[in-house]
Formats: C-alpha cells, sequence, structure tokens
C-alpha cells in the first residue's frame, strides 16, 4: 500500500470497510509525527474540500461524504501494517563530546558510543554524516582543523568496527554551529562535539 511524507504527517491509503458498511473505501487519515505532534492536511474529493487536523481522523476518498470519521489504532494497525513496516528508518542523531583541543572522546562519549555502532549494525548500510565541532577557544582556522580531525577520528573509528556505510560524510563545522551560545573565546565542553547522522 503506498504512502507519502507531507511535511511530517504521513498519509496512508489503504481498503477499508468502515464500520457497518458492506463495501470497501479507500481512505486517508491523519498520523502523527515521530516527535507525537500534527499538523493538518486538506483533502479534496468529488464530494468538496475536507480539513482533517486531529489525530486518526480519516477522509473517504470516494467522494461520498466530506466528514470526518476516526479510526482506532488497531484498525490502523490492521489496514496499514504493509505500509507501516515498509517506512524507511527515521533518521537518527547521536554527539560525542571531547576533551579540550585534542580528539579525545570523554570517558562517557567513549561509553556511548556503542550505542552508535550498535544502532548502524541493526540498520545495515545506512547513508553516515559524522560533523566535528568546537567551541570558541582559540582561532576559528584552528578550531575548523580540530572540528575535521575529531570527524576524522570518529570515521575512522567506524571503519575499524566493520561498520558498512552506503554513504560516508566528513566535515567541519568548526565553532560556526554552536550547541550553547558562547561569547569568543570560550570553553564549554557541549560544543566540542562530533555530531553523526544516520539516515
Amino acid at each position: 500500500m503506498p504512502f507519502t511524507f507531507i511535511r511530517g504527517l504521513i498519509l496512508l491509503f489503504a481498503a477499508l470497510c468502515a464500520t457497518g458498511c458492506a463495501s470497501s473505501k479507500s481512505y486517508v487519515v491523519l498520523m502523527e509525527s515521530p516527535d507525537g505532534s500534527t499538523g493538518a492536511i486538506v483533502v479534496q474529493t468529488a464530494n468538496g474540500t475536507t480539513r482533517v487536523d486531529k489525530k486518526h481522523d480519516a477522509v473517504a476518498l470516494d467522494g461520498k461524504s466530506a466528514k470526518t470519521f476516526a479510526v482506532e489504532q488497531p484498525r490502523i494497525d490492521q489496514d496499514f501494517s504493509a505500509a507501516l513496516k515498509a517506512q524507511p528508518a527515521l533518521p537518527k542523531s547521536f554527539l560525542l563530546y571531547f576533551e579540550t583541543g585534542t580528539a579525545n572522546l570523554t570517558p562517557a562519549s567513549k561509553a556511548d558510543i556503542q550505542n552508535v555502532l550498535t544502532t548502524l549494525r541493526e540498520r545495515g548500510p545506512s547513508a553516515v554524516s559524522v560533523i566535528g565541532h568546537t567551541d570558541t577557544e582559540g582561532k576559528a582556522t584552528w578550531n575548523e582543523q580540530i572540528g575535521l580531525k575529531r570527524a576524522k577520528a570518529i570515521a575512522e573509528l567506524l571503519k575499524k568496527e566493520g561498520i558498512q556505510v552506503i554513504e560516508l560524510v566528513v566535515t567541519s563545522h568548526g565553532e560556526s554551529n554552536l550547541l550553547v551560545k558562547t561569547a569568543d573565546d570560550t570553553p564549554e565542553p557541549r560544543n566540542r562535539r562530533v555530531e553523526i547522522i544516520v539516515r
């Protein structure tokens, strides 16, 4: 069954025998985003235009009615099981932190790297971005270099662990993309990081 991503909302199409109805219908149901929020969709059929802005509300596509109706989770699970299983895994990101002025992980991040490796192994070959960052201590050109050194260190670790990737992009933002905004020449442990994005 086909499905489409629109502004973080999932529109699913499937055949449904409506409650108390002998004939099957196709319908669109509004699903929540991964963060739990729900926006709205507008569905246009031969019978008019309907705005759907409530989670699990649906509109029949046969054009006979523009009214919304609620669909319970068990019915969604049943009607859209194939589409839900076929969805690609959502992107996942990880932050690893570094000691001042080095490409050495902090003790906590040395432990956290196992979560990254587990996720990559479970997902199989993925597109991976490794982005190095620094705090604002030192010159911007040096921070660009140390950010890249950190990103390359993590990329090398992934290779040594035998992680299979479709694409591996290694870059540095240096001090230009701070997690915690600070003045220049300010040490900030949370800015000394590598961000790993798995898609």
